[in-house]
């Protein structure tokens, strides 16, 4: 087993934000079929802010670790501010990850760019497509 530092270990063994909202105005999936790791991001968009950020997560303890870190990193940013949230932000916020599980963070943030798409998305289709 990889030896994970303890901000890893806290956000495994105590994840923030697990659950999934109901009406979510975006909803991202992300996963890796190499290792089996898979994510889901649920948003609430207020104020062209992230409101409320939510995940599941199916995967190894860096995966539900990063989707933790993730979701508390981008509460309450701007939707701009979340697209530009990279792996390595993440990777850095929980001290490093082991090298075999970078992968892992480059899903947390991934599913949440998709999440917010999806919500963009929606947004275009209510305007009438503009």
């Amino acid at each position: 087993m990889p030896a994970y530092n303890e901000k890893v270990m806290d956000h495994f063994m105590n994840p923030r934000n697990v659950g999934e909202i109901k009406n979510a105005d975006g909803v991202g999936e992300e996963g890796n079929p190499v290792c089996g790791d898979m994510m889901t991001f649920y948003i609430k968009v207020k104020d062209n802010k992230l409101d409320d950020v939510k995940f599941k997560t199916f995967g190894c303890g860096a995966a539900i670790a990063v989707s933790s870190m993730v979701s508390e990193m981008a509460k309450g940013m701007t939707l701009d501010e979340a697209m530009k949230l990279t792996p390595a932000d993440v990777a850095g916020k929980l001290e490093g990850l082991p090298k075999n599980k970078l992968h892992c963070s480059n899903l947390g943030a991934q599913a949440l760019h998709e999440a917010i798409k999806d919500y963009r998305n929606k947004q275009k289709a209510k305007a009438g497509g503009k």
